[in-house]
This record gives structure tokens, C-alpha cells and sequence, in this order.
């Protein structure tokens, strides 16, 4: 199963609803166009919602890095909601889970943008 990406916008929030499996080649290009579509139309509050995420490999870590730093780059913020275990897991091992800011409750998810 590829990945499919669809996009909603609560309060001025971006929510990005990723389902199927982030890995080298179909699903990270996919990751990819639809961040930098994203930051094209000005959109730069992005909550990434992996709860449907069947599966990541280290390419796929390594998009979500690369989507992180381009949002970054923007001046906006790229943050992550609905972590799955294995997801969680392959952050905490790659240390890469402090780098962002994971949410697990989209309202919560949400405000957080709000607050500056």
C-alpha cells in the first residue's frame, strides 16, 4: 500500500492526515511534494498526523527530518501528532524524538501554534 496524504485546515492550522507506509522512494516523495506545496501557498503551521503510519523505514525518518527543516526555513513550524509505537520507537533510537514536538491530542496539537 503506498502512502496517501490528505490535507485540512483547522484555525489556521495545517493538518496533514498520513496513511500507509513512509519509506524509500513512493511514500517520502509523496511526504515531500506535499510540504513543499504547502510552504508555496503560505501554509506554514503543519501538524503531521501519523497515526495512520502502517510502517517507516529510516528514509522515511529521514523525510520527516528534511519536511521539518524546510518548514523550518520558512519560519514556520512542522509538528507531529498521533505517533504510532514503532514510529515513537524508531524516534527514540535515531534520538531524533526530541528534535520535535509531538502531540498527541489534535486540539492540543492545534492551540500549541496559536500560543506564540
Amino acid at each position: 500500500m503506498s502512502m496517501k496524504a490528505s490535507v485540512r485546515q483547522v484555525e489556521g492550522v495545517t493538518i496533514v492526515d498520513l496513511s500507509g507506509r513512509i519509506k524509500l522512494g513512493e511514500g517520502s516523495s509523496v511526504l515531500r511534494d506535499t510540504v513543499k506545496d504547502l510552504l508555496a501557498k503560505g501554509r506554514k503551521n503543519i501538524l503531521l498526523n501519523l497515526g495512520d503510519i502502517s510502517y517507516i523505514d529510516s528514509s522515511g525518518i529521514g523525510e520527516l527530518v528534511s519536511a521539518f527543516t524546510s518548514v523550518r526555513n520558512q519560519g514556520g513550524e512542522l509538528k507531529l501528532l498521533h505517533l504510532t509505537k514503532k514510529v515513537h520507537d524508531l524516534l527514540q533510537i535515531t534520538k531524533l524524538y526530541t528534535v520535535f514536538d509531538v502531540k498527541d491530542d489534535e486540539a492540543a496539537g492545534v492551540k500549541s501554534f496559536n500560543n506564540k
